[in-house]
């Protein structure tokens, strides 16, 4: 993934004003495919069932905003006075990314394993009483990926950028069209969860997506401390 960034980014090199906007808006729309987000995305999304799309494109819009306000809060002070985040804290913001896969993965197992996922107790219960995640709980995950991932590298690709006016622009074309992905993004996921041919396979798939979210998260959370390799 860091080296289709670093291949939009060459595309501005000596290019127009215009051609370095459209370049920062690319790498915000491909910003939600990054494997850590797409293993939040489907716990997230896969935590519920109701109203799927609906609720998908919800947290996906508090999730972008989230993240935005982090890319940009953090990507500044880089444009602007070159200064960057010591080693340690972003190792610390990588594992707070894991983390929050890790809780996602293991509350979609929880919920599994009280049977939430079996259609006759959805209906009795009222699962729509027990919302699977806030817009503020979604706002708050957007925050913590926003200090990790491929965000910080694309903000690096920015600051290589000769103008401070058009790499601020840029950063904030990358900020907003993250934002926009990750709406779009988990608004699709979320319809085809709700398509009947999907739904009773993705109830069936839970345990399988729940250990492969676990699974990654706890590898992410080692290759940020270098114990394992993140060759994406």
């Amino acid at each position: 993934m860091f080296g289709l960034d670093d291949w939009l980014a060459q595309l501005s090199e000596g290019a127009p004003v215009l051609v370095v906007l459209l370049v920062a808006v690319l790498l915000g729309l491909r910003h939600a495919t990054d494997p850590d987000h797409i293993a939040a995305v489907t716990t997230l999304v896969a935590g519920g069932r109701e109203r799927a799309a609906r609720r998908a494109a919800r947290l996906g819009a508090w999730w972008g905003l989230g993240h935005a306000v982090t890319l940009v809060a953090f990507g500044l002070p880089i444009l602007l006075f070159d200064r960057y985040l010591p080693e340690r804290l972003q190792q610390g913001a990588e594992t707070a990314v894991a983390a929050v896969i890790v809780v996602l993965a293991l509350r979609l197992l929880a919920r599994w394993r009280h049977g939430r996922f079996d259609v006759h107790v959805h209906e009795r219960d009222g699962e729509h009483r027990h919302p699977v995640r806030t817009a503020n709980a979604a706002f708050g995950i957007g925050l913590v990926h926003g200090m990790g991932g491929s965000a910080g590298v694309g903000v690096l690709l920015l600051a290589a950028i000769p103008s401070t006016p058009v790499a601020v622009g840029s950063l904030v074309l990358l900020a907003a069209f993250t934002g926009v992905s990750m709406t779009v993004f988990t608004s699709g996921f979320g319809a085809t969860l709700t398509a009947r041919p999907v739904a009773g396979a993705v109830a069936c798939a839970i345990p399988a997506i729940g250990l492969a979210s676990l699974a990654f998260g706890l590898w992410y959370a080692a290759a940020a401390w270098s114990l394992a390799p993140y060759p994406l």
